[in-house]
């Protein structure tokens, strides 16, 4: 299992191109599955939740290829001509969370879908109860035997007013994906209005759908039947921006972020300002450093958005371990997302759990030691602390970072961090 080292001290300097979002790629491939014809996607991110989800499309009989590489990602064709089978197995989901978002589609185009409850990060419950009541309102059958989900729709999917208890960002893509070929209308309220949503809706509409109310939480959109094939780019990955973002503030060094912008993380902007650290717009993208030499300590309150999101809760975590004071952060959207907590104690940090609040009292410095990722943002967290830690770091279970984040080392190691990966040392 891969490792990687981590001496810090080194305030990072120079550029880093914000990749594809993850978040954003993974329901535009599974939309391939709506249509018969070709589905290009453009500054799609190298990583190994891309890769996962691929071979699930191509059990499903999506074709596609590499079209060349733009930039830090590439350009994919996918064509679900014709779909050999309606099944999502357990050893193709089991690693991703994000693999539940073939049932809509399949059920949409094929009337039904075999799906294994997911897997992936181990940060909390994100029940498929959601999809499925939704689902059904939608006029599906659906019941769970032997660990997946098996649902019917053999006369086909109707329009239906889906109201989201809760904010959910892969239920409303489900639905939304699912909707775009029912019979009628469909309004799904309390919609999640995430960046990643937007751009999949955006999508939608280039391949036929008729959606109104992009960009806020009361989606409506009307069935039509048959999608066609489009050419779209994949937005810039937010969340890889603002770890980066964080990465400067964290060593006191000054980065140039390019394709990065500010209108999707205006609350984490607005939170860092107050911490101290400034972000100013330049040429093509954002340079980022500290106004002065300390940080400050500030609170924090994950929402959805346009709130914090959650996937930088733990990135701003390791953010403020080193800042002067306390900040008290408080996680409302996974009830297990503290996991990175030990972790970074094991660095020195101080730091105390109260339920779904962690007060961080800042310290003086940080020191290496080694430590183990226990998810994507937890092990992006650690990565963050031993960049400004003394003395050398060994973070183990990297893998969780290969999923969400393309080419870390090489950007970092562009920038000056002392960062190597030891390839298939036992952790």
């Amino acid at each position: 299992m891969d490792q990687m080292i981590i001496r810090g001290g080194v305030p990072l300097k120079g550029t880093i191109a914000i990749s594809g979002a993850k978040n954003a790629a993974l329901p535009l491939l599974a939309a391939s599955l709506l249509t018969d014809e070709v589905l290009t996607l453009h500054n799609v991110p190298q990583l190994a939740d891309i890769t996962a989800m691929g071979r699930l499309l191509a059990q499903h009989g999506v074709d596609f290829s590499l079209e060349g590489f733009e930039g830090s990602g590439h350009s994919m064709a996918l064509c679900a001509k014709t779909i050999t089978s309606t099944t999502a197995p357990y050893d193709l989901v089991r690693r991703m969370r994000a693999s539940v978002l073939v049932l809509g589609p399949l059920l949409a185009r094929c009337g039904q879908a075999r799906v294994s409850l997911p897997g992936g990060c181990a940060i909390g419950s994100r029940p498929v109860d959601l999809h499925i009541a939704a689902l059904e309102k939608m006029g599906a059958e659906i019941v769970i035997c032997d660990g997946y989900m098996q649902a019917r729709a053999p006369q086909g999917l109707r329009g239906a007013e889906i109201i989201f208890p809760v904010v959910t960002v892969t239920g409303t893509e489900n639905v939304l994906m699912a909707a775009t070929m029912a019979k009628g209308e469909t309004v799904i309220v309390n919609a999640a209005r995430e960046p990643e949503v937007t751009d999949l809706a955006t999508c939608l509409v280039a391949m036929g759908a008729v959606i109104e109310g992009i960009g806020t939480d009361r989606l409506c959109v009307q069935g039509v039947d048959r999608l066609h094939g489009a050419t779209h780019r994949v937005i810039s990955d937010r969340i890889e921006l603002g770890t980066y973002v964080m990465a400067a503030a964290i060593t006191g060094g000054d980065l140039r972020l390019m394709g990065a912008r500010t209108d999707r993380l205006k609350t984490v902007f607005a939170t860092l300002a107050h911490a101290g650290v400034q972000i100013d717009t330049i040429e093509g993208g954002l340079r980022v450093y500290r106004k002065e030499k300390d940080l400050h300590g500030v609170d924090v309150m994950t929402e959805p958005f346009p709130g914090f999101p959650t996937d930088l809760q733990a990135q701003m975590m390791a953010l403020m371990c080193v800042a002067k004071g306390a900040a008290m952060i408080t996680e409302t959207i996974f009830e297990n997302r503290f996991m990175h907590v030990p972790e970074l104690v094991r660095m020195g940090a101080n730091i105390t759990v109260h339920g779904s609040s962690a007060i961080v009292r800042g310290v003086e410095r940080l020191r290496g030691a080694p430590v183990m990722a226990t998810d994507l943002r937890a092990s992006v967290s650690l990565a963050l602390a031993a960049l400004a830690a003394e003395g050398e770091t060994r973070l183990n279970r990297i893998y969780h970072l290969d999923r969400g984040y393309e080419r870390l080392e090489e950007k970092l190691g562009a920038c000056g961090a002392q960062i190597e990966r030891l390839r298939g040392k036992a952790a």
